[in-house]
């Protein structure tokens, strides 16, 4: 399966299960604390932070991303690159963890015939990291 048809999956089973395709920012973006758009969620820093009202309860996009973190890095390796695009889900308060996981084990674990990438349940490996707390909005 080529990249190219893995995206579009990914885009299309978001928004069966009522995600808004949100197209990819330039990597220009009106943030003064970055100076590319370097991270998929950038785009919906204002809501996440609180300072703007998200227009939609659930998005997805391929965000356009450069990273130059380890610039000196490119070319010498097959690993290190400066422009990709990053898949995500977003939600804006209507769902959290326990969506975001069934979401992903759904769209992997579906045929492909479904729209999934048809991953055999009994080989893929779960993993999770405990400890981190959702912090109060409240008071």
């Amino acid at each position: 399966m080529k990249t190219s048809e893995i995206r579009s999956r990914y885009i299309d089973f978001f928004v069966r299960n009522g995600h808004v395709d949100v197209p990819s920012a330039s990597l220009l973006y009106n943030d003064p604390t970055l100076l590319f758009v370097n991270a998929g969620m950038v785009p919906f820093k204002p809501y996440f932070l609180g300072d703007e009202p998200a227009p939609f309860a659930r998005a997805v996009s391929a965000q356009k991303c450069v990273r130059t973190l380890d610039i000196d890095e490119v070319g010498k390796t097959t690993r290190h690159g400066t422009f990709f695009q990053m898949l995500g889900n977003f939600s804006f308060g209507d769902y959290f963890k326990e969506g975001a996981i069934t979401f992903a084990w759904q769209f992997v674990t579906s045929s492909e015939e479904d729209g999934g990438l048809g991953f055999d349940p009994g080989k893929v490996w779960v993993t999770a990291l405990h400890g981190i707390r959702r912090r109060s909005t409240s008071g």
